[in-house]
């Protein structure tokens, strides 16, 4: 159960698009008040939506195999994460090409609010990352039937589905100037495979959910 709520956790943290902006963040006139307050929104929504997310799973006091449904929700999820997986492989050679959204460009003269509150809509309203959210919330709810069990493995989540976002600034902080040109041409690698990178973790996510639901039916 633990492997079933690390593995979508670090599919998030492997995830490009919010990687992109952490590291755009850093080339700001006060980098370092923007990139906090981007991580702050961003653990917030991640812990905001895991802990929704446990909410179908938890209210059943688990107590040996999970109900039925619970597999099937798993399938289902599962499933969805393929298809999805799936749609972006089709299409990661148009999405690599396409210029830069109007809102990675607009990072230039960002605010510590509006880096807030990028943080919170790429976590808590991106349907790619609260599809594997949902994933972990899922294994979250099912292992810990405890209030306290569950905060614990939301924090840990939280603290794995953020480690993408946050190690940017944190090299920064360690290497200082001389790191923001290797940074910069990783951002270029992810602007161009970063569709491919996704699909890939997403598909890897679905399937083991689908085999983990049908093996507990």
């Amino acid at each position: 159960m633990i492997a079933e709520t690390v593995a979508p956790a670090l599919g998030i943290a492997l995830s490009p698009f919010p990687l992109v902006p952490a590291i755009l963040l850093l080339l700001t006139a006060r980098a370092r008040q923007n990139s906090s307050a981007f991580i702050v929104g961003w653990m917030a929504g991640v812990a905001g939506a895991a802990a929704l997310s446990t909410l179908p799973t938890s209210v059943v006091e688990i107590a040996g195999e999970p109900p039925a449904w619970v597999s099937w929700g798993r399938i289902g999820l599962g499933g969805l994460l393929v298809l999805l997986g799936a749609g972006l492989w089709t299409r990661r050679r148009r999405r690599g090409a396409k210029a830069d959204p109007t809102w990675i460009r607009a990072l230039e003269t960002v605010t510590w609010p509006r880096a807030l509150r990028l943080g919170l809509l790429l976590s808590a309203a991106n349907p790619k990352i609260l599809a594997l959210i949902a994933a972990g919330g899922v294994a979250i709810g099912s292992a810990r039937p405890t209030a306290a069990g569950r905060a614990g493995s939301i924090a840990l989540f939280t603290l794995i589905a953020s480690a993408g976002v946050a190690l940017p600034p944190l090299l920064r902080l360690l290497a200082g100037e001389r790191i923001l040109p290797p940074l910069g041409r990783a951002m270029d690698w992810l602007k161009v495979h970063g569709t491919t990178v996704v699909a890939v973790v997403i598909g890897l996510m679905g399937i083991m959910l689908v085999a983990k639901g049908a093996g507990g039916l």
